[in-house]
């Protein structure tokens, strides 16, 4: 008998991780059926039902193709593992705009023990939505939340159109490589407010990569920016693997937890009713701004599909 979503949004939220593969299956099924389903999960996940936000530190890993980002996952599981502490990783992979399906491939590519049970690695395709991630993504990250000790979205790309990993994850970790023209263009892309932590890959290349740190660090420092840099290896044996990890953990622990992750949902909400309903919902609305006036009105630990579903309400649609 299949288990319904409240049923699994119960297991999670007890962080019984034999539940996080079904509840992935339902928030990727897009029919109606399984969509009421999917919303009946994530209201058992919600803070309201948890009784605070779930304890996940939700971790968003992007960066141009190519830069080591599913090596320096590899290394990251392992860390992680390493202090019993559970880990899924929701990786992005891009959608062909001819067919529409997706490479998958990240799960492959991220070094794993395949056996070990306190770690889950699921390939969503981006399908050609705009913000690097599936529309399904947000869902799954906030679902595995109630479970896992560590969740890490992993986005395709980097750009302006692929920032909306923020609404998601606690944490951004934005990854770059030296001797590639990524620092440049990084800089030139606009997302200087997006990452808290920067990452530079392959520092076994030596100059190369302190190059690369030092002009990031110079930039950040030109522009009145407080980001760490930090300079890693995924080549065996890693090297500031630990140092990362403890960049990522300083930035959870200046969050007011509650309150970022309320206006997130609430962001997303605005962007889902927009993307459900059309424009024509936030003017019937009175507007954006109207529109996040009423949603002050909720329970900061309403969940997104609740809130979407009252918007909507409201707008007639």
């Amino acid at each position: 008998m299949t288990a319904s979503g409240a049923e699994l949004g119960e297991r999670l939220g007890r962080r019984d991780l034999s539940a996080a593969p079904a509840a992935l299956n339902l928030v990727e099924d897009r029919s109606p059926g399984a969509r009421d389903e999917a919303a009946r999960l994530l209201e058992a996940v919600s803070p309201g039902r948890l009784g605070g936000e779930a304890p996940a530190h939700l971790i968003g890993v992007t960066g141009p193709p190519g830069a080591g980002k599913s090596s320096l996952l590899g290394a990251l599981v392992s860390e992680w593992r390493s202090s019993d502490r559970t880990v899924a990783v929701l990786a992005v992979d891009p959608s062909s705009k001819r067919s529409g399906g997706s490479l998958l491939g990240d799960r492959a590519r991220i070094d794993h023990d395949p056996g070990d049970e306190g770690v889950l690695i699921r390939s969503t395709a981006a399908g050609g939505r705009l913000g690097g991630l599936a529309a399904p993504t947000r869902e799954a990250a906030w679902a595995l939340a109630a479970a896992y000790d560590i969740v890490v979205v992993e986005t395709v790309g980097v750009g302006q159109s692929e920032t909306d990993v923020e609404e998601v994850c606690d944490t951004v970790a934005v990854v770059v490589q030296p001797a590639s023209g990524d620092t440049l263009q990084f800089l030139k892309a606009g997302i200087m407010e997006v990452p808290d932590v920067l990452v530079v890959t392959k520092a076994d290349l030596g100059e190369a990569a302190q190059r690369a740190h030092r002009d990031l660090g110079s930039a950040l420092t030109s522009l009145g920016e407080k980001v760490p840099v930090v300079s890693v290896s995924s080549l065996p044996p890693p090297s500031g693997i630990g140092d990362l990890i403890e960049a990522l953990n300083d930035h959870r622990q200046t969050l007011d937890l509650s309150a970022t992750r309320t206006r997130a949902r609430r962001a997303t909400a605005l962007r889902e009713l927009v993307a459900e309903h059309g424009e024509a919902a936030l003017r019937a609305l009175g507007g954006r701004r109207a529109a996040e006036r009423a949603l002050q009105e909720h329970d900061p630990g309403e969940d997104v599909p609740a809130l979407v579903a009252s918007l909507a309400k409201r707008a007639g649609r």
